[in-house]
């Protein structure tokens, strides 16, 4: 008897439990970005939202948060350190406070184009970057791509005196800084959001920024003049916190993982496409001229920035820095 019951009360247990379980809250991801949705990093993030539902549906939540609806980008990294998102997708340039080795991917002229970038983050030195900030609790997942930047200003800049004594807006990094002032140019580190102001507004000549940052956020209205130098790139690194991430349970991260890689494939292959179709859209609209560099006028600007690789070679590391020029070939 005694038997018997010891195997109703196991049962009941056993019941109880998977009632619980079954009507346990499921886990809430928030996922934080600063830009539109029609953006590569907005259809990345909704894309992974979707897998999620579909493949952990009840079990995983992920809301996705564009446009700075819940922070801007100066607060978004603070915001992931105090728990109140789960999930970013800053430009590389963000994480200067965190590693100086992120700062190889602002060096200007220093891949060729997005296939050398592919090479370089997804070889072993690329790799190894994306735990190069775990000692500060942050801790990268995947690479996400936008597409090679420009230069936008209110007249025309073909060669390197064109830009000086010109204020830009950039990115929070020291490399960008770098790279404006070999050209004699101001560099003004200034938040996302409000780039579009101070450009309508004239309280800075330019920018740079991707082809689909551009137009998303029509810089191309009140800017007259973009010159294609391809001298940048402009990709994202999806992060979260190494607490976070490391407290998803063992049978449900390896599903989210999966659903970040299928993503981020679809935000890449977007950024591939919105690059041609963007810049294609800003010519049809003609308000802005396009300024294609002869090989002479790029020769000078690779020529007048080309002294920042050395200035940051430490900082980066030599051996990244060699993997790096590797990659063009």
């Amino acid at each position: 008897m005694l038997k018997v019951k010891t195997i109703l009360a196991f049962a009941l247990v056993a019941v109880f439990l998977c009632a619980a379980s079954a009507f346990a809250a499921p886990i809430v991801i928030k996922y934080s970005h600063v830009v539109a949705e029609d953006t590569p990093k907005g259809i990345q993030a909704n894309k992974f939202r979707d897998l999620v539902a579909e493949r952990l549906a009840g079990k995983v939540v992920v809301e996705v948060y564009p446009n700075s609806q819940l922070f801007g980008d100066g607060k978004e990294l603070e915001a992931l350190l105090l728990g109140d998102v789960h999930l970013l997708a800053p430009a590389l340039s963000k994480f200067q406070k965190y590693t100086p080795l992120l700062q190889i991917y602002d060096l200007p002229f220093l891949f060729k184009d997005m296939a050398a970038i592919d090479r370089f983050q997804q070889g072993p030195n690329g790799r190894a970057l994306l735990t190069s900030m775990k000692d500060k609790g942050i801790i990268g997942l995947e690479y996400l791509h936008n597409g090679m930047k420009q230069i936008s200003a209110n007249d025309p800049i073909r060669v390197p005196a064109d830009a000086a004594n010109k204020k830009f807006r950039i990115m929070t990094s020291d490399v960008l800084a770098a790279q404006f002032e070999a050209v004699d140019a101001m560099p003004l580190k200034k938040p996302f959001a409000e780039v579009f102001t101070l450009l309508q507004t004239k309280a800075i000549d330019g920018q740079e920024n991707s082809w689909s940052n551009i137009y998303s956020q029509k810089y191309y209205e009140v800017q007259p003049y973009i010159t294609e130098t391809n001298h940048g790139i402009l990709d994202y690194l999806v992060v979260s916190t190494t607490e976070f991430w490391e407290s998803l349970p063992a049978d449900i991260r390896p599903v989210i993982e999966e659903c970040l890689k299928e993503s981020i494939a679809v935000g890449n292959e977007a950024a591939a496409k919105k690059d041609l179709e963007d810049k294609q859209k800003i010519i049809d609209s003609k308000r802005s001229e396009i300024i294609t560099l002869t090989e002479a006028e790029r020769g000078q600007w690779v020529e007048a920035m080309k002294p920042v690789w050395k200035k940051f070679e430490d900082a980066v590391g030599k051996e990244n820095l060699e993997a790096a020029i590797a990659s063009n070939k």
